[in-house]
């Protein structure tokens, strides 16, 4: 029988979540039933809510950077056992056959991958997220969490370290090379602490230098503000890689004047505008303007383990879910150092 669980939803576009109960599948043969202990809030969920993306089939149940332990799981799974740690972010499946799939990157399933909130489930219903105490996923969507990550810690890493990590690995970030991280915020916290950790040089260019002390004790080399005009000037020419966590509108010829020959300044910020950018900035060093949306489910998995090995998770603060209003006020406000996580024992 579907079991019913607590939740916090967003009733209509632009609502205050509230407290709810819905309703979780049967767990099939190939599903795993998680005990969710922490979910992260991501800037994602807020523009969902509030309807920056398009109508969305609400109410809705946000949040995809999950993490719990196992409670039951299906007769055909073997990957996971009760007890198990794991985690679950951004899609919870896809349609596993195409090119896309087959090449590891379920996120750009030809036949579009299943959001973990929000979307259409293959039962025809609409997902809900990890604001809630429990979730059925199927197993192919599910990660290990290792032991060595704090349990709330590593929730933002399911959308944010995978976001970040992604690009940094495909545009082989390390020895050698010089990254510049748009934004220190949920994104740009985590980005720096990997590249810093896959051995790149890391800048970070922020609007101000309040947050330096933060960017150089997670791993960067340099902090400058843009703000200032002379910034732009000093670093011309001087970067391999420019991802931008940035969610909102920027002056893209000025960033990609900071690339050198064959440089690249890849978007995973995702505005809600469209974003100008004048073709010589590109003509000029032979630059690279590029998006990237988080990533496979092997990669996410080898992302985790990175994570570990190198003692990296999110800085967050943990609240409860009746907090949750109060957070998304202060993300909008840029009052977190870096990403919020519910407690998920507080729903009840």
């Amino acid at each position: 029988m579907p079991t019913n669980v607590h939740a916090y939803a967003a009733p209509a576009s632009g609502q205050p979540l509230a407290p709810t109960t819905i309703e979780r599948r049967d767990v099939g043969a190939r599903d795993v039933l998680i005990d969710i202990e922490y979910a992260g809030i991501c800037h994602s969920d807020i523009h969902t809510v509030n309807g920056d993306w398009g109508p969305q089939p609400f109410p809705v149940v946000p949040g995809h950077e999950i993490v719990g332990t196992v409670a039951e799981v299906g007769a055909d799974v073997t990957r996971h056992r009760v007890g198990d740690r794991v985690g679950v972010g951004c899609m919870v499946g896809s349609c596993g056959e195409c090119v896309n799939c087959a090449n590891g990157d379920e996120q750009y399933c030809v036949e579009g991958m299943v959001p973990t909130y929000a979307g259409t489930d293959r039962d025809g219903t609409t997902t809900q997220g990890g604001y809630s105490t429990h979730v059925v996923v199927d197993a192919d969507y599910v990660l290990s969490v290792p032991a060595a990550l704090d349990p709330a810690a590593a929730a933002p890493l399911l959308c944010a370290g995978i976001t970040t990590y992604a690009p940094l690995r495909k545009w082989q970030a390390g020895p050698g090379k010089k990254v510049a991280v748009v934004g220190l915020g949920g994104l740009g916290h985590m980005a720096v602490q990997i590249a810093h950790a896959m051995g790149a040089e890391v800048t970070v260019l922020s609007q101000s230098l309040k947050k330096q002390e933060d960017g150089l004790r997670l791993g960067a080399d340099d902090y400058f503000a843009t703000s200032d005009p002379d910034t732009f000037d000093h670093l011309a020419g001087r970067f391999d890689l420019i991802v931008n966590t940035v969610s909102a509108s920027i002056d893209l010829d000025a960033y990609l004047g900071l690339l050198g020959v064959d440089g690249t300044l890849v978007n995973v910020g995702a505005p809600s505008e469209p974003l100008g950018v004048n073709v010589f900035s590109l003509l000029s060093n032979r630059r690279s303007f590029a998006g990237s949306m988080i990533g496979g489910i092997a990669l996410t998995q080898e992302m985790l383990d990175f994570c570990a090995e190198h003692g990296i998770g999110a800085e967050v603060e943990v609240i409860a879910a009746d907090q949750v209003n109060e957070a998304y006020e202060r993300v909008l406000a840029s009052d977190v150092r870096y990403r919020f996580v519910i407690d998920t024992a507080t729903l009840g």
